[in-house]
């Protein structure tokens, strides 16, 4: 597992480059945030996560699949991985930020497009 990145992944990579290139300008992996995003748009008070469907278990994916073998380890690492979203998801909220997700599944299709249309929808807080 060492091999498995966290940050500058293609799922984000692919992200990021479609976003900058519609205007978009961003901060990455503020450490000082709520599990933190991927992306962050600090004068609208948006956060996005780009989550691998394995990884954080994307519900009804079949990239979601889990393992075979050791499926006791697997369970317990991927649950937990869930409950850690969710906890940052709702800190996030807490503060004021909305909080978007991306799967790695839906980056192929329009969900890029929608995405683009809710962080410009997203009112700017002052």
């Amino acid at each position: 597992m060492a091999k498995v990145r966290s940050q500058n992944t293609k799922p984000e990579l692919a992200v990021r480059r479609y976003l900058h290139a519609r205007g978009l300008r961003f901060r990455l992996h503020r450490r000082d945030l709520p599990g933190k995003p991927d992306m962050v748009f600090p004068s609208r008070r948006v956060a996005v996560f780009v989550h691998g469907c394995f990884w954080h278990q994307h519900p009804g994916c079949r990239r979601a699949k889990l393992p075979q073998t050791r499926a006791d380890f697997w369970r317990e690492k991927l649950e937990a991985n869930v409950r850690r979203d969710a906890a940052a998801l709702a800190a996030l909220e807490i503060l004021g930020w909305t909080a978007l997700v991306v799967w790695e599944c839906e980056i192929e299709g329009d969900a890029l497009e929608e995405l683009y249309q809710r962080i410009q929808g997203s009112s700017i807080h002052k």
